[in-house]
């Protein structure tokens, strides 16, 4: 094993790890780690197993195999990222409609008060 596998297994190692810890801490909910623990699991599979490290190098084309683990990263990162924008919008436009029913309960508080202070 040679310097780059042994940094890129401990890279991986780490981010399992951290991710894990941060779900065992309740820092991070178990349906947004998901896609971070299959991210590290896949890079600390390639890590170890260079064979297949270097199989993919091959069929992609990449001359130097280290070089495809970070275009795989990447890619998850990537999916990681659409996820969480998925969910971003999600929450805004949630927020934005709980917005608009407290205004209109608001206004109909508002009214309601009206009408008992004129009768």
């Amino acid at each position: 094993m040679d310097r780059v596998q042994w940094v890129s297994i401990l890279g991986s190692a780490l981010l399992l790890g951290g991710v894990l810890e941060l779900v065992r801490a309740r820092k991070l909910m178990e349906q947004y780690s998901l896609l971070w623990i299959f991210t590290a699991v896949i890079l600390l599979l390639l890590s170890c197993w260079r064979g297949l490290l270097d199989r993919l190098a091959l069929l992609v084309g990449i001359h130097y195999p280290p070089s495809a683990l970070f275009l795989v990263g990447f890619g998850f990162f990537l999916i990681i990222l659409l996820h969480f924008s998925l969910v971003l919008s999600d929450l805004s436009e949630r927020t934005k409609k709980l917005a608009q029913e407290i205004s209109l309960l608001r206004e109909q508080l508002r009214s309601d008060d009206r009408t008992t202070e004129d009768g």
